[in-house]
C-alpha cells in the first residue's frame, strides 16, 4: 500500500476549504461546534493542553505508530515524540509531522461507529476450495478499545451534525444515519501543492444494521485550489461507497 500520506489530518484539518471558511463561531467553541465547522484553534489547544503523551498514546490505540496487515502491508502512520507544546498543538490538527494511510482513517472511522471498539482489519474473507468446501475463515479480532462506549456514541453524535448541518452536508443519505469529518491536507513544500482532499465516515441503518465506515482520499486534483475540499470533492464519493454498501445487504 501506499506511504502515508503527509499532513493528513486527525480530527480537525488546516487549511480549511472554502465551505469551512467564514465567519464561524470557532472562539471558545464547544467540542461539537469545533467539528461541525472544523475549528483548527479548538482541537490545537486540545491537543497543547493535553500533552505530548496523552496525544501519543490515544493514537496509538487507535493504530498510529504500528504498520498494519491486512495481509498486505500498510505503512505505519505517524504521530510523534517528544515534540513541544506548540509542535503538539500542529500535529493534533494534522500538521507538523503527523501522517496517516486511508486504512488508517478508515480505522479511525469504524472505530468510532463500532462504540469505541477498534476490530483489526482484513482483506479476506474466506478461502474456499475449486468445490467450494472452506480451507480458511478469518475470525473477527478486536485491536483495542480507544474509547469508552459512551464517549464513542458522543462523538457519533458530533459526527452525524457534520453531516447534518456542518461542512460534510454532501454525504447525506436519506434513511440513513451518517457520520463524517472532512479536511483538506497541506501538500508540497511550504504548500506549495495542490492539497489533498479527505472525508472519513460511517453509515449505519436506524436498526443499526448494514454498518460501513469509509476512508476517501483525492490526491492532485485538477480542480481549482480553491474549490479543493473534502466535502466538496471527497465527501461525494465516500457516500457513493456507502449506498452501495448498504444497498448489497438489503
Amino acid at each position: 500500500m501506499r506511504p502515508p500520506t503527509r499532513r493528513c489530518r486527525g480530527p480537525c484539518l488546516a487549511p480549511r476549504p472554502p465551505e469551512e471558511r467564514g465567519q464561524h463561531p470557532c472562539k471558545n467553541a464547544t467540542l461539537r461546534v469545533a467539528l461541525q465547522y472544523s475549528c483548527n484553534t479548538v482541537f490545537g489547544k486540545v491537543g497543547a493542553d493535553l500533552g505530548n503523551d496523552k496525544m501519543l498514546a490515544e493514537a496509538k490505540k487507535f493504530g498510529f505508530d504500528a504498520e498494519q496487515f491486512t495481509p498486505v502491508r500498510a505503512n505505519a502512520s505517524v504521530f510523534s515524540d517528544n515534540m513541544n507544546q506548540s509542535q503538539t498543538a500542529l500535529s493534533s490538527i494534522g500538521q507538523y509531522n503527523t501522517a496517516a494511510t486511508p486504512l488508517q482513517m478508515a480505522m479511525v472511522a469504524s472505530a468510532v461507529a463500532n462504540d469505541g471498539k477498534l476490530m483489526k482489519p482484513y482483506m479476506v474473507d474466506k478461502l474456499q476450495s475449486s468445490n467450494l468446501d472452506t480451507i480458511a475463515q478469518t475470525e473477527p479480532q478486536e485491536m483495542s478499545q480507544p474509547l469508552s462506549s459512551k464517549n464513542a456514541q458522543i462523538l457519533q453524535s458530533m459526527m452525524e451534525t457534520v453531516v447534518d448541518k456542518g461542512t460534510g452536508t454532501n454525504a447525506k443519505i436519506s434513511g440513513v444515519t451518517v457520520g463524517g469529518k472532512t479536511g483538506t491536507a497541506q501538500h508540497g513544500v511550504a504548500n506549495s501543492e495542490n492539497p489533498y482532499a479527505w472525508f472519513l465516515s460511517y453509515a449505519k441503518l436506524p436498526d443499526g444494521s448494514s454498518p460501513v465506515a469509509v476512508a476517501v482520499v483525492i490526491e492532485d486534483s485538477s480542480a481549482n485550489r480553491d474549490d479543493i475540499s473534502g466535502g466538496g470533492l471527497a465527501a461525494p464519493i465516500a457516500k457513493s461507497v456507502m449506498e452501495a454498501v448498504i444497498d448489497s445487504k438489503k
